[in-house]
Order: C-alpha cells, then sequence, then structure tokens
C-alpha cells in the first residue's frame, strides 16, 4: 500500500501488518487518513456522549475496546483489538489486559473513596492509559475521550477542552500537551489537568 505515513514527534509508528489493516483502500495520505478518522471518532462522540452510561459499566474492559472500536472501527480493521505488537511506548503486549484491570481497579476505588477530585481521576485515567496504550493507533484520541465520558457520565461535570485545537497536527497546542503528559509520567499532574481545562 501506498500510504504516506510521516509520523509527528510523540506518534507510535504502525507496523506493516496494521498498516494493511486499513479498511479504506482509497485513503493515499496521512491527511485523508486524519479526515477518515475524525468523521469517525465524532460519529463515536455523538453516541457516547448521548447515551446514559453507569460507572460499573464504563470502567470495564468492554468499554474500553468498544468506545475505540467506535472511534475506528470505519477505518482499521484492528479497531477495538489489543495491539499484537510491542511498541515504543506502552506496557509489553502480553501485559495489555491486567494493566489495563488494575487501572479499571484502581480508578473505581479512587471514585469510592474519593481519592481525588473529579478532573484529577478523568486525567490520571487517561494518563494511564496512554501509557498502557492498549491499541496499536488512536491511543491519545481513545484515552482523551475516555477521560471526557469519565467526567461527564460520572461525575455530571463538562468534558474537557483539550487546548480547543487539533492535537494531530503538529503545533504548539500538541507540544504544550506532549510537555505536560512528560511532567505527568513523573506524578505531577497539575499541567495536564490545566491542559484539558484549556
Amino acid at each position: 500500500m501506498g500510504l504516506d505515513f510521516d509520523y509527528l514527534f510523540g506518534q507510535t509508528p504502525l507496523d506493516e501488518d496494521e498498516i494493511a489493516g486499513i479498511l479504506i483502500p482509497t485513503i493515499a495520505t496521512r491527511s485523508e487518513l486524519d479526515e477518515f478518522e475524525q468523521q469517525n471518532i465524532e460519529e463515536a462522540m455523538q453516541w457516547v456522549l448521548s447515551r446514559s452510561f453507569k460507572p460499573k459499566d464504563i470502567l470495564t474492559e468492554k468499554f474500553v475496546r468498544t468506545l475505540h472500536k467506535r472511534m475506528y472501527g470505519n477505518i482499521w480493521a484492528w479497531a477495538g483489538h489489543f495491539r499484537k505488537t510491542n511498541k515504543n511506548i506502552g506496557v509489553d503486549k502480553w501485559a495489555i489486559s491486567s494493566s489495563l484491570k488494575k487501572l479499571l481497579d484502581d480508578t473505581t476505588f479512587w471514585i469510592d473513596h474519593n481519592i481525588f477530585e473529579a478532573d484529577e481521576i478523568a486525567i490520571r485515567f487517561k494518563h494511564r492509559l496512554v501509557c498502557i496504550h492498549c491499541f496499536p493507533n488512536g491511543n491519545g484520541r481513545h484515552s482523551r475521550l475516555m477521560a471526557d465520558v469519565i467526567i461527564d457520565k460520572i461525575f455530571k461535570r463538562p468534558v474537557f477542552s483539550w487546548g480547543a485545537s487539533s492535537l494531530v497536527k503538529q503545533s504548539d497546542t500538541r507540544m504544550t500537551y506532549l510537555k505536560a503528559l512528560r511532567e505527568a509520567d513523573k506524578n505531577s499532574y497539575d499541567k495536564l489537568i490545566l491542559f484539558g481545562r484549556s
């Protein structure tokens, strides 16, 4: 396939088998792929934000997978399936399921025992989810939408603005986001929470 994949700083490269999983053979450039993905993501956002979910239904592996499939299922054959290769980020492919289970259990505990404020729970979840890197692609966008679902459906608060611009393209906003992620890697979440609400 002649797909032109130029990766931005911080993006996870796809291997050849993953690229072969594209469902729209007419896509020829990264820009075209981004457009199709964005359309699919907007449909997923409408689906998830217009429905009622209970916390016990959201904080499950099934929901995490379903949301990813809703976001990318019209584009990628592997949407909603855990990655089968190791990447430049994330836990070992064999540890994805157990790492996700621990995150879901931890988040349930944080909520049940008021360990953190609502925004911090959603942001901590987002950060750890992207660190696990469950899927071959789309982990950043998926983790941000999961944080939006948590803050909206569980805490009944407005969704995050995430810098109010696209984080798919190289920009100052994207660099601010990546710097905030690096701070969260050091267990300092203030900048990522602030960015989420900017």
